[in-house]
This record gives C-alpha cells, sequence and structure tokens, in this order.
C-alpha cells in the first residue's frame, strides 16, 4: 500500500490526489463533449460544481449510514462526542455518491432552462466510470479496499486502515475494477458518438456497471459496510439500480413510440 507522501513538509494522500487528478481529467472530457451540444461552458462548469457537491454528500451520507450501527451504540452508552461524527461521516461510498449526484443534477435541471437536460446527462453517464477507475487506483495505494485473501495478487503493506492485514496477500479487485471502469467508459463512448441511446444513456450506465460490481464485492473482502441476508449494502443498491435501468429504458422506449 502507498496510503500517502511528502512533498515540501507536506503530507498528501494518494487517495486524494488521484481523486483531484480524476476529477480534473473527467471534467476535461465533460467539457469537450458538451460543446458538441453547444452547451456554454459556464453551464458545464457550473453542472459540474453542482454534481460535484451531491457526490460528496451523498457518498459521506450513505458511509454514515452503513456505520448507523456504531453511532447507535456510542449514543446508547452516552459515550457520543463530537469528534465521532468525523469518524461516522469521514469515508466515501460510491454508490451514494453516484446517487447523491444524479439527484443534485435533476434539481439543477428542473431549476434551469439553460441546462440541456437529457444531452448533459448522458455525457455525465460516459465520464462517471473514467472518474471512478481513478478513484479505485486511489483504493488500491490507499487500502480501503483490500481485497479478499488469495494466492494470487499483492502482499499488503502499510495498511494504516486495518493494519491486521499487511503481511497478508490480497486479490488485486481495486485495480481489477479500474480495468472494468476504463473499458466501460470506452463502450459509453462509443455508444454516445453512435447516438445509440441518446437520451437514455445513464439507464444504459444503471444496467451495466452494478452486474460488474454485484460479482465484485464478492472479492472485497471488507465486510464493514453492512452484510444484509447474504449480500453487502452495494449488491443490494446494485440490484435495485439494475432494476432502475430496466425500467427507465422500458419507459423512455414506450414514451418513444
Amino acid at each position: 500500500m502507498f496510503p500517502y507522501f511528502e512533498i515540501f513538509g507536506k503530507t498528501i494522500g494518494t487517495y486524494a490526489l488521484c481523486a483531484i487528478v480524476g476529477f480534473v481529467v473527467t471534467m476535461f472530457v465533460c467539457v469537450m463533449l458538451a460543446k458538441k451540444i453547444d452547451m456554454q461552458f459556464e453551464h458545464t462548469l457550473l453542472s459540474f460544481l453542482i454534481l460535484l457537491a451531491g457526490l460528496l454528500i451523498g457518498g459521506h451520507l450513505l458511509y454514515a449510514i452503513t456505520n448507523i450501527d456504531e453511532a447507535i451504540a456510542l449514543i446508547k452508552a452516552g459515550k457520543f462526542e463530537w469528534r465521532h461524527l468525523k469518524q461516522i461521516f469521514g469515508g466515501n461510498v460510491f454508490y451514494g455518491g453516484f446517487i447523491g449526484s444524479v439527484i443534485t443534477l435533476k434539481l439543477y435541471g428542473k431549476t434551469k432552462k439553460t441546462l440541456i437536460k437529457d444531452g448533459f446527462i448522458d455525457i455525465y453517464a460516459v465520464c462517471v466510470p473514467l472518474f471512478h477507475a481513478f478513484g479505485r487506483v486511489g483504493c488500491f495505494l490507499g487500502g480501503c479496499c483490500y481485497g479478499v485473501e488469495s494466492d494470487f495478487g499483492f502482499i499488503a503493506t502499510n495498511n494504516n486502515l486495518v493494519p491486521g492485514l499487511c503481511g497478508v496477500r490480497r486479490f488485486p479487485i481495486s485495480l481489477v475494477e479500474c480495468a472494468f471502469n476504463l473499458a466501460l467508459f470506452v463502450a459509453l463512448f462509443y455508444l454516445y458518438k453512435k447516438k445509440k441511446f441518446s437520451g437514455k444513456m445513464i439507464y444504459v450506465y444503471m444496467l451495466t456497471y452494478p452486474v460488474g460490481r454485484f460479482v465484485f464485492e464478492f472479492f472485497r473482502g471488507d465486510v464493514y459496510r453492512g452484510i444484509y441476508l447474504g449480500l453487502s449494502t452495494s449488491q443490494w443498491i446494485s440490484a435495485i439500480l439494475f432494476v432502475i435501468g430496466f425500467v427507465g429504458i422500458f419507459v423512455k422506449k414506450k414514451k418513444a413510440e
């Protein structure tokens, strides 16, 4: 693991660095695609910042929900302090960020008529896996999604989040998911350029990524996000998003007939 490095006396987290680089690269691609639909730069930038806010809020909120039992236990024991808020809300769950960003983007689209709704949401759907790929590299370096114990993979070292993992060979599920997201980005970009699913790209994303994520969850090894009826929180969300994606495309297709 390589959770952080120091430069000019400053400690910089590798996850945060990967997220920032991913944000910049994704925003560049987003702006370039938005130009093709005659969307003004300031509208694109503002929309991107709006969805970023939703991503951060949703991601931290879902992380807190997965830690709700810990919070309740502290409150019942009378030991809850304000410092625990950082611990409860300190992490970020991708699905929470995705859902939060879509909600904020939809709400913004309803209030700002200058936003080309379907056009920009299509672009966002294409760009999500690109940003996510950078995030998964950050996860691998940071050690948060460490993978199950395996004969194939990397020996975990310097894992400050879960020190007990160090010295154990782990399946590099973060890198596998990174590759999957990059392939998904290429596929969605191709479909977008061919105008195969105009106005429905977000639903196409919901029909593809959740399938991969459902499988990947069996190889993650980190059960702290909660296991319910044998499935993880993300697997349940994957199933729900898949259904929404299927219904969304069906409804869109019916409206177009």
